[in-house]
């Protein structure tokens, strides 16, 4: 790589502390001005997105998650009061369990336990494990997000005997989300076992007038907090959602706004070389023929960002992952998202980017501070951090030598600002790639589809119950099953919820083998 491509397509940001460089995508002469009349556009529909038009038609909603760091510009003052008051709501909120005026059963709150999945989980995730340090949090954070039994009772089983003193985050816009519904029942039945009043240790994050908040207003929760519907869940980790956990954390959440307002103002300038969004979105198009034609891997050398990369999968996946076009064409877009951190990677897959199949580009996250004090030299002159500087300037080069794309982020510090900045950067070049390619960032039709189905699939469980129930003492293999049920083309689902069952011992459903494994009996005895 010459030094002349590095100047050319290298770009600096000193107001957010943030350098670009795309000096190794296989960018060439005019690239980035044929992309103008594109962005045009691009910068007109964020404008209006910001301004609050209906970004959402599936659902009719703006799509506003730009104003939680910035309440001034929404485009209404009753909204702009809401934003306001809620983040004054949060810190008043904090410092009552921080200072013991708020208290459990046990005393002063030690710990915080947030249940919720998705959006509702992945980024205050990544903003505890990226700025917490155990020893010095005010609060241990903890994290309920899947609907599996063993998952929750592996993280009850941490908070231990502190439970009568954790305080617990229900977080569900709708209240009706089965993962988070699921695991707020089986963190009530802890503390009911334990003798503790779930409500009295419970807060609700979510929409006015939910499931949930009906449940936290009739129950008397300790506290409620707001889920706006014009803030999606996949961008909502600067709201209440996010800013809760993280206050109580002990985390600074005016800086982590700040860092995000300053990355906003950026990317709001409607002039490609001076965006640092538009120039990744670029990037992303350039990379991927404007089709996902390669995977997106994330590439942070950093420990503190190892969950960088599953909260973009779904920012990124869940946004441009769309069967249909703004026209209404069929144009499956999408850029797949997988990651881990540096220098890990390097003695797991970094082996096939670099030999295998040519099918991604890399964006490797640098960091130059490398800890809060001085380091020893574990070689003359050389310490720990220089050799991880050294292990992903080797990778990149090596990558390059067989002609693999990669896109290099380079910040100075891990901090609340640096994180937040991130988390913009990446919010806004979604949004900017989504126009590239004329399709609504903003919905989830496939989600929708995907929890329709477990619908359908919990509503099976409970034929195939009450089937065997009535039939005490008679056996079915999974056809007969199915046809009893009257469901017959579902023979593969019966057989796979029956398994599941008869493995757990479900109101004494049996399974029997009988020589091939697909003949085998379904049944309760008699």
């Amino acid at each position: 790589m010459s030094w002349e491509t590095f100047t050319k397509y290298s770009f600096s940001f000193p107001e957010v502390n943030l350098d670009l460089d795309l000096s190794r995508i296989g960018l060439g002469d005019g690239d980035i001005e044929s992309f103008e009349p594109k962005f045009t556009a691009a910068f007109d529909e964020m404008d209006a997105l910001e301004n609050g038009a209906i970004a959402n038609p599936d659902e009719n909603r703006m799509v506003g998650h730009y104003w939680l760091r910035d309440a001034k510009l929404a485009p209404s003052q009753d909204l702009t009061n809401e934003i306001q008051s809620t983040l004054a709501d949060i810190k008043r909120f904090a410092a009552g369990i921080h200072e013991g005026r708020i208290k459990g059963k046990g005393g002063v709150f030690t710990d915080t336990l947030v249940i919720g999945i998705g959006g509702s989980a992945l980024g205050p995730q990544f903003i505890a494990h990226a700025l917490g340090y155990p020893s010095k949090d005010k609060m241990r954070i903890h994290f309920l997000d899947n609907t599996d039994p063993d998952g929750m009772d592996l993280v009850l089983d941490s908070i231990g005997a502190n439970l009568n003193r954790t305080l617990s985050l229900v977080v569900s816009k709708s209240g009706g989300t089965a993962e988070t519904r699921n695991g707020m029942l089986e963190a009530k039945t802890a503390y009911e076992k334990a003798g503790l009043d779930f409500a009295r240790h419970a807060v609700a994050i979510t929409g006015d007038g939910s499931k949930l908040d009906q449940i936290a207003q009739a129950d008397e929760w300790i506290e409620r907090f707001p889920m706006w519907d014009w803030v999606g869940g996949r961008t909502s980790v600067l709201g209440a959602v996010g800013l809760v956990p993280a206050a109580l954390q002990g985390i600074d959440i005016d800086a982590l706004l700040a860092g995000a307002r300053a990355m906003d103002a950026l990317t709001r300038r409607h002039s490609i070389k001076e965006n640092p969004a538009a120039l990744l979105a670029l990037a992303w198009y350039h990379a991927t023929d404007g089709k996902g034609a390669k995977d997106m891997v994330i590439l942070p050398y950093k420990d503190r960002l190892l969950l960088f990369s599953r909260y973009l999968q779904q920012l990124i996946m869940e946004s441009l992952g769309k069967e249909l076009d703004l026209e209404g064409n069929v144009v499956n877009q999408g850029i797949a998202v997988y990651g881990n951190k540096g220098s890990t990677d390097q003695h797991a897959y970094v082996q096939q980017l670099r030999e295998g199949v040519p099918n991604f580009f890399a964006t490797f996250i640098e960091i130059l501070k490398d800890r809060s004090g001085d380091s020893i030299d574990v070689e003359e002159n050389v310490t720990s951090g220089d050799f991880l500087q050294g292990f992903y300037l080797g990778t990149r080069e090596a990558l390059s030598e067989m002609d693999r794309a990669s896109i290099t982020i380079t910040t100075d510090d891990i901090t609340p600002e640096s994180i937040s900045r991130l988390i913009a950067l990446y919010e806004r070049a979604v949004g900017y790639y989504a126009s590239l390619v004329s399709i609504n960032a903003y919905h989830q039709p496939g989600v929708e589809a995907g929890k329709k189905a477990a619908g359908s699939a919990i509503a099976l469980c409970r034929a195939i119950l009450d089937t065997l129930s009535n039939a005490r003492g008679q056996s079915f293999d999974a056809t007969a099953l199915a046809s009893a049920i009257g469901q017959p083309e579902s023979a593969e689902m019966v057989y796979k919820l029956a398994s599941h069952m008869a493995a757990n011992g479900k109101s004494g459903i049996r399974k029997t083998e009988t020589g091939t494994w697909h003949s085998s009996l379904f049944g309760i005895s008699g």
